[in-house]
Order: structure tokens, then C-alpha cells, then sequence
């Protein structure tokens, strides 16, 4: 049986990586799979293109799966202290200028991602056809994470191991079950990487004051067990409402990350959504 970690390495050998400008001397990697129409898939905060590792292959099955690490994230670098999702965006549109050249596209956010990619889809490239937010932020309605742990001085990995699944289990994930050891890898190796800082617009309300310049259909996906809004859910669903969405989603027994955790059915659903018409 493979580790998580060699789960993470296969998948990732099979990718074609992919670099673009992201500032003065300063690169954002991008990874590609399979072959079709492009499909452009951002992730979370403290997150890496690892985010989607149970979406990416039965993807790439039928379209070109783009997953960039954003600037500051993963294996790119940071061009600039200060970064947050405004600032991000039009680094990740001039990669996919550079990189699709022209090409119609489908972009697919996750948490702090849904956000750049709303403003993305805010300022209405050409080709841009269907925008899909997973966990969308930006709606006024988050008011900070909950309290995690800090890996810093932890060395043992047995207590390295505990911290990731009490953090895992606060934030992104809710069943103890789902937190394996690819869930594990994919947030040690993730987390540790992360070099933004400060990331405040996810607690604005900024998605809904963007929603109105979206020229492309939209939909979205959230967990009915999300821990930013589970306690506030009533609320969450009056707000997705203004977003002006095609169709939205709210995915019974589903954390936050929810592309994980229900990877079957979130596969599903993002196919259905991405071939409507």
C-alpha cells in the first residue's frame, strides 16, 4: 500500500510543470494533466495545488487540468510582501494569458482561491465560460479561523502527526476519519510553504461586491458541516443567494474541504457543472 506521500510524488511525476512571471525574478509553478478543454483549478490558503490531489486524475480524464501553486504558496515564489487575494489575481490571469493563449477555459476556486478567482472572473477575460466557487469566501460572513496548533519545535513525528490531525480536524475536515495519511502529507507538505502573510479579504464581503461584473455562468459548492458557517448556516444560504449563481450546492456530511472528503460526489457535481450549458 502506497504512503500519502508517495501518492502526492506519483501524481505528481505524471504532471508537465509549467512556469510564468509573477514579479521581478520571481516565478509561479503551474502543473498540467491530461487532454481536452481547459479546466484552471486555484486552492486554498495555506494550500498548494495538492488541495485537489483526489480531483485531479478523474479530471484529466476527459479535459486539460491547469493547477497552479498561487504566488507565495507551494513551490512558487513570493514576488512582494503584502499579498492577499486582490493582488494575487492578476498574477494568476497573466499566467493563464501566457499559458492558454487565448484558449476558453473553466476557472474552479477553493476557500481563499474562490476569492481570487471571483475577481478573476470580475475582471471578464475572453474565454472565461463558467466560473465554479468550492467553499467560496468573501461573503461577510467569516470571522477568522479557528484556534490551531503550530508545528514549530514539534519534531517527533508521532506528536508532528497529531498536530497536523488536530488542525485538520478544527479547519478542513469533518469526520476524524477522513483525516488519513494522504490528508496528513498533503497538509504538512502544504502549511509548512505557505509565504503570504496577512490575508484579511476572505472576512470581507468582497466576493458579493464583485459578483455583479461576472460575465461567465457561475455556480457553487459548499459543506452543509463547513466550520465557518455550520452554526450560521440559515444565514450562509440568504448570502449565496445574492451571488446570482446558476446552481448552488450545499453537500450533506462535508467539511470544509469538501473536494477531499466527498471527492466522489464533489466529482461529480463539478463535471455536471462544468458541462452545462
Amino acid at each position: 500500500m502506497h504512503t500519502g506521500a508517495e501518492l502526492i510524488d506519483e501524481l505528481d511525476a505524471r504532471a508537465t510543470r509549467f512556469k510564468t512571471a509573477c514579479g521581478p525574478q520571481a516565478n509561479m509553478v503551474w502543473r498540467r494533466w491530461g487532454a481536452g478543454r481547459p479546466v484552471v483549478l486555484l486552492h486554498g490558503g495555506a494550500g498548494s495545488w495538492m488541495h485537489w490531489v483526489r480531483n485531479i486524475e478523474p479530471l484529466a480524464r476527459t479535459r486539460t487540468v491547469w493547477v497552479p501553486d498561487m504566488p507565495g504558496f507551494g513551490d512558487s515564489d513570493l514576488p512582494r510582501e503584502g499579498l492577499d487575494a486582490d493582488s494575487i489575481a492578476p498574477m494568476v490571469l497573466d499566467g493563464l494569458h501566457a499559458l492558454l493563449k487565448g484558449a476558453h477555459f473553466d476557472l474552479v476556486g477553493f476557500s481563499f482561491g474562490s476569492l481570487v478567482a471571483a475577481l478573476i472572473a470580475a475582471a471578464a477575460p475572453p474565454g472565461l465560460d463558467r466560473l465554479v466557487l468550492v467553499g467560496g469566501s468573501g461573503n461577510g460572513l467569516l470571522k477568522g479561523p479557528p484556534q490551531l496548533k503550530s508545528l514549530r519545535g514539534v519534531t517527533d513525528p508521532q506528536q508532528r502527526a497529531e498536530v497536523l490531525r488536530f488542525n485538520l480536524n478544527a479547519m478542513m475536515l469533518h469526520h476524524p476519519e477522513s483525516i488519513d495519511a494522504l490528508a496528513l502529507a498533503v497538509q504538512e507538505r502544504s502549511a509548512l510553504r505557505e509565504k503570504v502573510r496577512g490575508r484579511t479579504q476572505v472576512m470581507t464581503d468582497m466576493m458579493l461586491r464583485v459578483a455583479p461584473r461576472w460575465r461567465c455562468a457561475a455556480y457553487g459548492v459548499w459543506g452543509r458541516e463547513d466550520f465557518a458557517y455550520r452554526d450560521n448556516f440559515e444565514r450562509l444560504v440568504e448570502v449565496v443567494a445574492g451571488l446570482g449563481l446558476r446552481e448552488t450546492v450545499f453537500m450533506e456530511d462535508a467539511g470544509h474541504w469538501l473536494q477531499y472528503e466527498r471527492s466522489e460526489a464533489f466529482n461529480a457535481l463539478l463535471l455536471h457543472f462544468l458541462e452545462s450549458v
